[in-house]
């Protein structure tokens, strides 16, 4: 006898007047099961036959032979085949990834945007008189192999998001009109360039004030509000860094769509680039913003304190509220990767060695690929007279991260080959001089203290700042920058220029972190892992600094 779940199928199928081999009318087919060995470039590869380039596709309707068979090992009719996958007789493959691919070149940047995305519902209204350029379809229904239905539009976008995440694509994509973060990002350059106006018109008071520190500013705009956290202390730090507010301003809110960045990295946070790649957006957790807003005054003190330090350089805090949905908060830094367009090889390095591997793709591909420690043996950073420099900053960083309780963080190192055009810099020397020394002899490092008074007495008091007299270059530890545009973070060696910076200072060595130490303490008794006391992850980070610099 039959099981009773096969007559059951059998009478449905019966009723319907489908057969039990017969297909829905969206069949989707299914994923085959990977080995788990499996490496992540081998992963990709496979992504590339379900994708291939359109200039090297071949059409289903071209291929003789028998019926293609899917990944299950099932059949699949071609009529389906062309409706799944955007096929049209005579035609590549329509491309239904959400937003565009930027390929990079196998030594950094990039090449430009592979074809356009098919999966575009409508041109995004335009906010506040502040149009978004971003490239839109009038008519994407008329392109050839586009769903006609919107409820099969919807299950393919989500399907080949699955299919992204199963397959870990990393690298940068650009967030045109078909990406589900389009509406998103075009609302935040929105409310950015008003936001940055605001500053522009009301210049922030020297010296700062207690209340600049608490000070929240909300904005509203048509369909979304937007706050803007500690506005006058952010504007303060962009003035002591250089940069000017209308520079700021057309960098995050152009017309030119931003980059998302999808990285190997576990955190579960989105990434958004400016189209020049000079900032990084960033959305955080709220007890990460909070967290950073009460030891905001000690981190401006630190940068005034060693105004060429190499922690990364937050640049403002927001967070959005759509209409009907969910509050989302955002941190603006520095790239320390930029400019990127001669970039070779990128690592993060936290000092130790579990789970600090990644998979290297092959030299040809054109996927970003950011490494681990364990990728990094073999190597050496070689900085010749700026090795003392480098040690005792990255000392004096890790000390004060040390005091904020935190780990986990990261040393983000990226290294090129020197140009001619980067050794010759003796005939900007002046210029070199006059950017090391500014912040440090500017007017900004002037003011009496920074922080609010009841962190202030939490400094210490053998601070450079707090004696008086002339400012010592030496005692806060600053150097001759580089002629370079993002100086703050290279570093020129003989041979090389190196991207250096210290970033994802959020994690606190709370009881969670207590408990994960004393689990792992267990799994990985005889090796080195990254949730150890903050004390303990300082000091090994800088010896890690120290056996790797020559």
């Amino acid at each position: 006898m039959r099981p009773r779940k096969m007559r059951r199928e059998q009478r449905q199928a019966a009723a319907t007047g489908r057969t039990h081999e017969s297909k829905p009318d969206l069949w989707i087919p299914a994923p085959a099961p990977r080995k788990r060995e499996e490496s992540q470039a081998s992963r990709l590869r496979a992504f590339a036959h379900l994708h291939p380039h359109p200039q090297r596709s071949v059409s289903p309707a071209s291929q003789s032979g028998a019926a293609e068979r899917n990944e299950a090992g099932n059949a699949q009719p071609e009529a389906l085949r062309r409706r799944d996958w955007g096929w049209e007789p005579g035609a590549g493959p329509v491309d239904r990834r959400a937003g565009q691919r930027i390929r990079a070149r196998p030594g950094g940047g990039a090449l430009g945007p592979l074809p356009q995305g098919a999966m575009v519902e409508r041109p995004l209204e335009h906010y506040e008189g502040y149009p978004c350029a971003c490239p839109q379809e009038s008519n994407p229904s008329n392109r050839s192999g586009y769903p006609h239905n919107t409820q099969s539009d919807n299950l393919f976008r989500r399907f080949l998001w699955r299919i992204r995440e199963r397959w870990k694509l990393l690298g940068l994509f650009e967030i045109d009109s078909g990406h589900e973060h389009y509406k998103l990002t075009c609302m935040i350059k929105t409310g950015l360039h008003h936001a940055i106006q605001l500053s522009i018109d009301h210049p922030s008071r020297q010296p700062l004030k207690e209340e600049d520190y608490s000070s929240v500013v909300t904005q509203t705009h048509e369909g979304f509000e937007m706050d803007t956290m500690a506005g006058p202390v952010f504007a303060h730090l962009r003035h002591f860094l250089g940069l000017a507010e209308k520079d700021y301003q057309n960098s995050l809110s152009s017309k030119s769509c931003f980059l998302q960045f999808i990285s190997n990295s576990k955190s579960k946070a989105n990434f958004f680039l400016t189209h020049d790649k000079r900032f990084f957006l960033k959305t955080q957790e709220k007890r990460e913003i909070q967290f950073l807003l009460s030891k905001l005054a000690l981190y401006i003190h630190h940068l005034h304190e060693y105004p060429h330090s190499l922690l990364v350089k937050f640049l403002g805090i927001h967070s959005i509220k759509v209409a009907q949905g969910k509050k989302k908060y955002f941190i603006i830094m520095q790239s320390v990767f930029y400019p990127d367009e001669r970039i070779s090889e990128r690592y993060d390095i936290k000092g130790c060695q579990v789970n600090r591997w990644t998979e290297p793709l092959l030299s040809e591909s054109q996927i970003i690929v950011v490494l681990k420690d364990l990728n990094f043996e073999g190597h050496t950073i070689s900085l010749g007279s700026h090795r003392s420099w480098f040690l005792k900053q990255i000392e004096l960083d890790t000390a004060f991260l040390r005091d904020l309780n935190v780990l986990d963080y990261s040393l983000l190192v990226a290294f090129q080959k020197l140009h001619s055009d980067e050794k010759q810099q003796s005939k900007n020397i002046l210029t070199r001089i006059a950017r090391s020394v500014h912040g440090a002899w500017g007017e900004a490092s002037t003011v009496p203290y920074l922080a609010p008074e009841a962190v202030t007495k939490r400094l210490k008091t053998d601070h450079p700042s707090t004696k008086r007299g002339s400012y010592n270059l030496l005692a806060h530890n600053c150097r001759l920058l580089p002629d370079a545009h993002n100086a703050l973070h290279t570093l020129d060696g003989p041979e090389h220029r190196y991207f250096i910076g210290i970033i994802d200072f959020f994690t606190v060595y709370n009881l969670r972190k207590r408990i994960e130490f004393l689990w792992k303490s267990l799994l990985h008794p005889s090796q080195s892992f990254s949730t150890v006391n903050p004390a303990h992850y300082a000091s090994r980070l800088y010896r890690w600094v120290d056996a790797h610099t020559v």
